[in-house]
């Protein structure tokens, strides 16, 4: 019996230190879970980039304020889904304007079978009178028709960059934040970022202030759009000999 007691008494003491021990263990840090983007001498500080838009889309308020263009867009439970089989942008814009350096960020997925072509604008406008996206700037993942992460900007497409090295999987939901500091553009998805570049003629972000994602001769989906402005601060960056 006491035998039994102090191998309980015993056993008590080794969990509780466990415990305590487990508790003291710091998470390690991953690159997408930082409060920070970082980019060629700038951070973005994301908890202090104000939040200019953050709520569900429903089919209510995706009536009242987003218009759409050259496609379908439809809200599907807590997606909001386009569908385009041109080979031209097929665009949900919202009415709200989004002047400064924005930062876009969403959660999205190319809807099987369809393979490519996630894309979203900001800094930009939508044309009346010829009925076309006007200028803007653009990124996404899987484009520019040999599978590239791309940005660019409509509608001369006279500054365009691109890479093939994100290895892209279909149907899988990619975390993409997208944006621009006075023509600093940068892509990012799930916190790793794959291409940015700087625009020598930034867009006025004062005068174009539209937002919107677009379908490319694909179908797909987004969803916990959050529209951010963009807090940074410059980062001086040197090397340190390592040999």
């Amino acid at each position: 019996m006491i035998r039994n007691l102090l191998l309980i008494i015993l056993f008590l003491f080794a969990l509780t230190a466990c415990n305590s021990q487990s508790s003291k263990t710091t998470p390690k840090l991953t690159v997408s879970t930082l409060p920070f983007l970082l980019l060629m001498k700038k951070k973005v500080y994301l908890d202090s980039s104000k939040v200019l838009f953050n709520k569900p889309v429903t089919k209510e308020n995706f009536a009242q304020e987003w218009d759409v263009h050259h496609s379908e867009w439809k809200v599907d439970g807590e997606w909001l889904v386009g569908e385009n089989k041109g080979n031209w942008p097929g665009m949900a814009v919202l009415k709200q304007d989004f002047p400064g350096n924005v930062l876009v960020e969403f959660e999205a997925q190319t809807i099987l079978p369809s393979s490519h072509d996630i894309n979203v604008m900001w800094n930009g406008e939508w044309l009346k009178d010829t009925d076309q996206r006007g200028l803007a700037y653009v990124a996404g993942l899987q484009g520019w028709w040999t599978g590239k992460v791309g940005i660019e900007k409509s509608d001369k497409y006279k500054f365009m960059v691109g890479t093939p090295l994100l290895d892209f999987v279909p149907g899988k939901i990619y975390k993409i934040q997208a944006g621009s500091i006075d023509g600093h553009c940068f892509i990012f998805a799930d916190g790793k970022l794959l291409l940015e570049a700087m625009d020598p003629d930034p867009i006025d972000n004062q005068k174009y202030t539209k937002v919107g994602f677009e379908a490319y001769c694909s179908k797909i989906q987004v969803r916990n759009i959050v529209i951010r402005q963009i807090h940074w601060e410059p980062v001086t960056m040197e090397y340190k000999p390592d040999f």
